[in-house]
C-alpha cells in the first residue's frame, strides 16, 4: 500500500436524492450537520428513473448554491450518449468538477437499455466529451465485485476503468481492512497509479445492513454479524458496538496509509458525525 502514502488525504459523504417533503427536510439536517467538517465533497447518487434523475440534479444545485462541492453519479444503466451529454453540459453550467462514474445496479427483471454496459465505457465517453474537465471517480471492490467470476477479472476490469481515465476511486464499504490492503496491493503491482478511498457504511440498523451486504457482495464477519444479531431490538447498544466496530476500521485503514475515507450517510449525519469526531478528524 506504499503508493496509496503519497497521495492527499481527502473526506467525503455520500447523500441520495430525496423523495418527499420530509426526506428534503431530513437532508437538509445532514447537510448542515456535515457541512462545517469541510469534506472534500458530498456526492449524490443517481438512479435510471427520470424522476430520480432530476431529483440528482437538484440535490446537486442545492449543495452547490451553498458554496459546498458535490459529485454527481453517473450510471450506465438506461443512459444513453445523448442522456451524458446533456447532463455534462448541465453540470458544467453548474460549476461541477468532480463526477462519480458507475455502471450501475442493473433491473433483475430485464437488462436496461442504454448505450453503455460498463463503467469504463462511459469514463472514456466522459473524457472524450469533456477533456480533463471533470475529475473522475470510479468504484472499487476490495471484496470483489459480486458479478465478476474471479478476483482477476475483477481486478482487470477495475484497470480498465483506471485506463479508461478514471483520477481516482472509492470502494464499495467492506469491514475486513486486509481485503483493502490485498486489493491496493493488486492495483499497485499493476501500475494503476490513482487513490483509491475505502467506503465506510456506519452500522445502526443491522437487518438494513443485511440486506444491503446480501445485495452488494459486502461481507460482515461472522462475529460481527452475531454480536449484531444478539442485540435484538436493543437500538443503543447496537449502535454503540456498530460505532466501536467501524472507528477500529477507519483507524486501521488510516494508519496503513489510505488516502482518506469516503462515508455512505443514508441522508443521517449521526453515525458519520460520531465516526468523525472518534477518529478525531
Amino acid at each position: 500500500m506504499n503508493s496509496q502514502k503519497k497521495f492527499p488525504r481527502a473526506f467525503s459523504f455520500e447523500f441520495f436524492p430525496p423523495k418527499d417533503d420530509d426526506g428534503r427536510a431530513g437532508l437538509r439536517d445532514a447537510i448542515n450537520q456535515l457541512a462545517p467538517l469541510k469534506p472534500k465533497f458530498f456526492s449524490v447518487t443517481f438512479g435510471a428513473g427520470g424522476g430520480i434523475r432530476a431529483g440528482t440534479y437538484e440535490t446537486v444545485k442545492e449543495i452547490q448554491a451553498r458554496g459546498l462541492t458535490a459529485a454527481p453519479h453517473i450510471t450506465c444503466t438506461g443512459t444513453t450518449r445523448a442522456d451524458v451529454k446533456q447532463l455534462l453540459r448541465s453540470y458544467r453550467e453548474l460549476g461541477i468538477g468532480r463526477i462519480v462514474a458507475l455502471r450501475g445496479d442493473r433491473p433483475k427483471d430485464a437488462p436496461a437499455a442504454g448505450d453503455f454496459s460498463h463503467a469504463n465505457e462511459l469514463v472514456a465517453f466522459i473524457r472524450a466529451e469533456t477533456g480533463r474537465h471533470f475529475h473522475i471517480e470510479v468504484a472499487a471492490y476490495p471484496e470483489i465485485h459480486p458479478e465478476a467470476p474471479s478476483a482477476a477479472t475483477d481486478l482487470e476490469n477495475f484497470a480498465r476503468k483506471v485506463r479508461a481515465g478514471a483520477d481516482s476511486a472509492i470502494t464499495q464499504y467492506f469491514y475486513n481492512p486486509d481485503a483493502y490492503r490485498r486489493f491496493v496491493d493488486d492495483c499497485e503491482a499493476l501500475g494503476l497509479d490513482i487513490p483509491i478511498v475505502p467506503g465506510i457504511m456506519p452500522i445502526t440498523n443491522y437487518k438494513q445492513l443485511a440486506r444491503f451486504s446480501d445485495g452488494c457482495g459486502a461481507e460482515i464477519p461472522r462475529w460481527v454479524r452475531k454480536r449484531l444479531e444478539g442485540y435484538g431490538d436493543d437500538l443503543d447498544a447496537l449502535r454503540a458496538f456498530g460505532l466501536d466496530v467501524t472507528t477500529a476500521l477507519c483507524e486501521k485503514l488510516l494508519a496503513a496509509g489510505a488516502p482518506g475515507l469516503h462515508f455512505y450517510t443514508l441522508n443521517r449525519a449521526g453515525a458519520a458525525r460520531a465516526l468523525w469526531e472518534r477518529l478525531g478528524l
